[in-house]
């Protein structure tokens, strides 16, 4: 079982080391001459070299949103020192939008909550150091039913993001009359090339057509899972669902399970560090879903640990994976830049229990001897620990570590 286990965390690294050549020759027998360029030009804007972070409105205020909060919010991630820590962008989710398009066939921001509109709002995140992002759809509607998609309209909403200054698209999939997802979107994705400002693209098609497979040469991150919501049972079951997909994801392109949900009320502290450990881990997206402005110390210390920040922004960016599963208690691990290791114990089981890794199974020889970060804690736990290492580990809770071999 242990060798099974270290040959399949070795290959994931080798895998993600062949993509990594593979996209940089733009191997890729499925692309025409047109589509290499475009993701030529992906890799060159610089834009999510690391994962992006930031915020969204919509796991805590859905369509309750207006300039206020959101300018209130952008000052919170400054205040709190988060803007420091990395989440730059401020995205407005859902129902931003007035329900129908003006005469001229274009997107307006809804009068009544952002009578300033979406340039100003821009100007405003800008001023303060941060980016500002959106929300659309790759169909006819909304999600929420209550604003137009652009379905038809790329191009010219597009042109309208550009000109607006907006930093972030998140691309939505609703009411989309049973059309290939894959052809919608990249329809947007040469519309944002043309219009000529770097605007990161979000793809959120829900992981129905396999997206990281072929999302990569399109935008920068893509949804291989449905929504989440505030509960350990959904926080599981997509980090399970994101895990079979870690290969495909390195520098510009990005594997997204969803928004975090840390916050919001739904989970324990010990479940939320969970979340925030395993997203970090998985090279996921950190964008914040609760509402910074209330938020307490306890979930401030959680989003804003710059440990566990650290590994989700490592320059490597290998998305670490699941290495082993039994009876809940698992093992996730993933390579870090400069020889180190990431390791999460996690404890899915209702029991408290030791969870053990041994250094075979994450690629180590096992005379070698590591020191060890517990990023939680904040202090090392050994600075000569061999073969293994073990921790009890509380329900619904976890362990992480940073290792780093020393020379022997």
């Amino acid at each position: 079982m242990g060798f099974r286990v270290h040959f399949h965390f070795v290959a994931l690294v080798n895998l993600w080391i062949f993509h990594q050549v593979a996209c940089s020759m733009n191997i890729n027998g499925g692309s025409n001459e047109h589509d290499q360029a475009h993701s030529r030009f992906l890799l060159a804007d610089g834009i999510a070299r690391t994962p992006p972070m930031g915020w969204n409105s919509w796991n805590h205020f859905y369509c309750d949103i207006d300039e206020n909060i959101v300018k209130s919010t952008a000052d919170a991630l400054v205040s709190t020192g988060l803007a420091r820590l990395g989440y730059k962008y401020v995205n407005l989710d859902d129902c931003w939008a007035e329900s129908e398009r003006d005469e001229k066939g274009n997107l307006r921001s809804k009068a009544s909550t952002f009578p300033s509109g979406i340039k100003a709002l821009a100007d405003y995140v800008h001023s303060k150091g941060l980016k500002l992002g959106i929300y659309g759809d790759a169909g006819n509607r909304t999600c929420s039913n209550r604003m137009p998609g652009s379905l038809g309209h790329e191009e010219q909403d597009a042109r309208t993001y550009a000109e607006w200054g907006v930093d972030y698209l998140k691309y939505d999939n609703c009411y989309n009359g049973g059309t290939k997802n894959k052809d919608r979107y990249i329809a947007m994705s040469h519309a944002l090339r043309k219009a000529g400002r770097p605007i990161l693209y979000a793809l959120c098609e829900w992981g129905q057509e396999d997206p990281a497979r072929w999302a990569a040469e399109y935008g920068h991150v893509w949804r291989t899972t449905g929504d989440i919501n505030d509960t350990f049972a959904s926080v599981t079951e997509i980090a399970d669902l994101n895990n079979k997909w870690g290969r495909f994801a390195g520098p510009g392109r990005w594997n997204d399970p969803d928004m975090l949900e840390v916050g919001n009320g739904g989970m324990t502290m010990d479940e939320y560090r969970s979340h925030f450990s395993i997203w970090a881990l998985m090279k996921a997206p950190l964008l914040i879903g609760c509402d910074v402005r209330t938020a307490s110390i306890e979930t401030l210390s959680i989003i804003g640990n710059k440990e566990v920040i650290a590994v989700n922004q490592d320059p490597l960016g290998v998305q670490g994976m699941k290495v082993r599963s039994k009876d809940g208690l698992e093992v996730w691990a993933g390579p870090l830049s400069w020889r180190r290791m990431v390791v999460v114990l996690w404890n899915r089981s209702q029991s408290k229990a030791p969870i053990t890794v041994g250094w075979r199974e994450i690629g180590l020889f096992h005379l070698t001897p590591v020191v060890v970060r517990d990023l939680w804690m904040h202090k090392f736990v050994s600075f000569r620990q061999r073969f293994k290492l073990t921790a009890l580990v509380e329900p619904h809770a976890c362990k992480m570590y940073v290792l780093k071999p020393l020379r022997r």
